[in-house]
């Protein structure tokens, strides 16, 4: 299953959380985190409820954003629990991991309340980013993804058009979730309507190696699935490849004039494997 685009939906806003179901996203957060008011959170926890019960069976994958535990995963997961199997989230994001412990902390709670489902990581410290490989090792996460406007801000860094001051914490999670075999996402990109802006950050983000990025408006969704979805082109080069391969028994094949070894070929497996989602 792809998962280009994350659109993050805040927990407390039904209409927002049933039009997220229907949007070009391929996985939807329900947010009780940032994007809810504290005042707001308890009316966010059981809207969160509401809906998912109502819905049971989501055509996009369905993650629920906690608080901190310090702050209030436990009460976000002692509501959550009123939840019928049938209507679980697919997973949790779990914000400002900043450890390994960070995790296991979550995780007592999320299996406390009777969850067992994926584990979504953001890194958005410079102690999460540079402890990514322990903290993707850990046991249940399955997506790294990295927060780059709570990054820069803990760096004491600014913000530019040119993303430079992101490079090293992208990269280093790119190669710690790849490392572990698990996904990485992008984080967003703050404007709004600017489809270029997003469309450049998300084709930037997809040749790091990310799988994917985060979206705050519906209006992101397309230009993020564009620039994860391999192209005809793309996929026409993939299929000659992997049609290759298995007609022979070569290590080292050429096709179009291009020498094709092990490297090239798991790159032609991805791109069939995203174009045939």
């Amino acid at each position: 299953m792809p998962r280009r685009s994350v659109l993050f939906t805040p927990g407390d806003q039904h209409d927002m959380l049933m039009g997220a179901l229907d949007s070009a996203a391929d996985v939807v957060v329900f947010d009780l985190e940032d994007g809810v008011s504290t005042d707001d959170t308890p009316t966010a926890r059981e809207t969160i409820v509401e809906v998912l019960t109502a819905v049971e069976t989501a055509s996009v994958e369905v993650l629920i954003r906690l608080n901190p535990p310090e702050v209030g995963a436990q009460e976000d997961l002692e509501v959550l629990k009123a939840l019928t199997a049938g209507s679980f989230p697919d997973g949790f994001v779990l914000p400002k991991v900043n450890t390994p412990s960070t995790v296991d902390a979550y995780r007592r709670h999320i299996e406390a309340a009777g969850f067992d489902t994926e584990l979504w990581c953001l890194l958005e410290s410079p102690a999460g980013v540079l402890d990514a490989r322990a903290i993707a090792d850990e046991s249940g996460v399955s997506t790294l993804v990295f927060g780059g406007e709570d990054y820069i801000a803990a760096v004491g860094g600014i913000r530019t058009r040119a993303n430079t001051e992101l490079l090293y914490a992208r990269q280093r999670t790119v190669a710690a979730a790849a490392a572990a075999g698990i996904i990485a996402i992008d984080g967003i990109t703050s404007v709004l309507e600017d489809t270029e802006r997003v469309r450049s950050d998300a084709t930037e983000a997809a040749t790091f190696g990310f799988d994917g990025k985060l979206a705050i408006h519906p209006a992101q969704l397309d230009p993020i699935n564009e620039a994860f979805t391999p192209d005809a082109e793309q996929v026409e080069w993939a299929r000659r490849v992997i049609e290759a391969v298995e007609a022979s028994d070569a290590g080292v094949l050429r096709v179009d004039g291009e020498m094709i070894d092990a490297p090239l070929i798991k790159r032609a497996r991805r791109i069939l494997d995203i174009a045939d989602g």
